[in-house]
């Protein structure tokens, strides 16, 4: 054989060799045999070759748990502090800053990619604290719970499988977010990881008629920084949009008869109300937590199959199968942030809620998950308290005890009184989308449809009969 066809053929077989590695991945047990004695001993094997990617991820707000609200929130446009779980609160286990040392973190550092985040002293530049195998271990039935690896998981296998990161992977957090499956989302949990096309057109495999999209497919990530804004969260990472794929030649409705007219829609409404018909279509969601019933030992029935109280952490209610709150979003939201005064204590305090309006051009109708609840207020300034729940009230039931220890934590004031408030929350639904054939008909929001309350809207009636709205002389940007 010729010179030149030997090195064509060397270099043939070396480019499908690369091509192959590059789709499936080296094998990692090549590399990483163990035996390892804990998790960050398993971080620094990863760290010998890759350094670079343990500081790209150092920097990105997953790790940080804060990060610049990029215009995001509204009234921080041009805010250069940084904001994020870490320092904000929510309407669930509200914060993670609870207790002198901060020692709610033990806790939340569940989801939170680090080993042995417990206290306000934790190193964020030690590249050793990275936890690889919670977004890479494929094996192993590698977990977390509170600080600690779970006692069954087999960390030599976990190391040995590391991969991209699957649904199992990313699921592991943001479908237990809030504290346990579908809590907090309705649109993301478990269920997902078996889904069939009705449930997920894109999540489910292609062997039940789906995509078999990874959370990367949609949520693009670049040096570990992953894209995706979320309706209860002040950063980002970047945007995802339908029509960054639906578009050009893959725009919608092509072989619909009904092309113009749904076109026309995607002006003011967007994909999602038309596509996530009903969220929590597969376990029961969260609809509301009531702090207020702890240590009250109150005997509730159960609602879809889920406890309804809980002694250390109170009141709770659920739904399946729920029909979204439609609201006018125009990509940024209007958010509680710490140590804000609450104006009137007799209304529901908003934690999170797009912001927008009939009279925005930018703006559109998407689906939102309604959430409540009620938790402390301080009763002499007028802000949400932060409360020591894990290692504090959850042993204790001392309400007193646990907003002195949270005000340690947090660096917020406790006067020594508290009262309870409502609160109200709004979370996008973006996931769980309906195949075409299961998207909402025309009728069920107009010629008496009563899905959309279209006056609460900002319409005069059903736009079909009184007209749309950029028939209206006042618009805005």
């Amino acid at each position: 054989m010729k010179l030149k066809q030997l090195a064509a053929l060397f270099l043939s077989t070396f480019v499908m060799l690369a091509a192959s590695r590059t789709f499936a991945g080296p094998d990692h047990s090549e590399f990483l045999k163990g035996p390892f004695k804990d998790g960050p001993s398993v971080t620094k094997a990863c760290l010998e070759c890759h350094d670079k990617q343990a500081s790209d991820f150092s920097k990105t707000p997953h790790w940080l748990w804060k990060g610049p609200t990029k215009g995001h929130v509204r009234g921080y446009e041009r805010s250069t502090a940084e904001f994020g779980k870490t320092n904000m609160l929510n309407a669930f286990c509200v914060s993670v800053e609870g207790g002198p040392n901060q020692e709610a973190r033990g806790h939340c550092v569940e989801c939170h990619p680090s080993y042995f985040w417990n206290s306000k002293n934790f190193d964020f530049t030690d590249k050793t604290r990275i936890d690889c195998l919670v977004c890479h271990a494929q094996k192993g039935d590698y977990g977390r719970e509170d600080d600690k690896i779970t006692e069954f998981a087999d960390l030599d296998k976990a190391a040995a499988s590391v991969a991209a990161p699957t649904l199992q992977n990313c699921g592991f957090c943001h479908f237990n977010g809030g504290g346990d499956n579908c809590v907090k989302h309705g649109d993301l949990e478990s269920s997902l990881n078996s889904a069939d096309k009705s449930l997920d057109v894109h999540m489910a495999a292609k062997a039940k008629r789906g995509q078999g999209f990874t959370c990367q497919a949609c949520h693009v990530t670049k040096d570990h920084r992953i894209a995706g804004a979320s309706t209860m969260m002040a950063t980002h990472d970047g945007r995802v949009f339908c029509e960054t794929c639906h578009s050009g030649k893959n725009a919608p409705h092509q072989k619909s008869r009904n092309k113009a007219i749904l076109n026309n829609h995607l002006k003011s409404v967007a994909c999602q109300t038309c596509h996530i018909a009903y969220f929590a279509r597969g376990n029961a969601t969260r609809m509301s937590w009531d702090w207020s019933t702890v240590g009250k030992k109150l005997k509730t029935p159960p609602q879809e199959g889920r406890a309804t109280y809980d002694n250390s952490k109170g009141t709770y209610s659920w739904a399946r199968n729920v029909v979204p709150t439609y609201l006018w979003y125009d990509g940024t939201i209007k958010r509680y942030m710490k140590g804000d005064k609450i104006k009137d204590p007799s209304k529901p305090v908003v934690m999170t809620a797009p912001y927008g309006s009939i009279d925005e051009k930018t703006a559109k109708i998407y689906p939102f998950k309604t959430y409540v609840g009620k938790q402390p207020m301080d009763a002499e300034y007028k802000y949400l308290n932060v409360f020591q729940q894990y290692k504090g009230l959850w042993d204790t039931l001392d309400w007193q005890k646990a907003l002195e220890d949270g005000a340690k934590g947090s660096g917020l004031p406790y006067s020594g009184s508290y009262r309870f408030v409502s609160t109200v929350s709004y979370i996008g639904q973006h996931h769980m989308v309906m195949p075409k054939e299961e998207a909402l008909a025309c009728g069920e929001c107009h010629m008496g449809g009563t899905r959309m309350d279209w006056k609460a809207l900002g319409y005069k009636g059903d736009p079909m009969k009184t007209g749309g709205r950029f028939s209206r002389k006042k618009m805005k940007k």
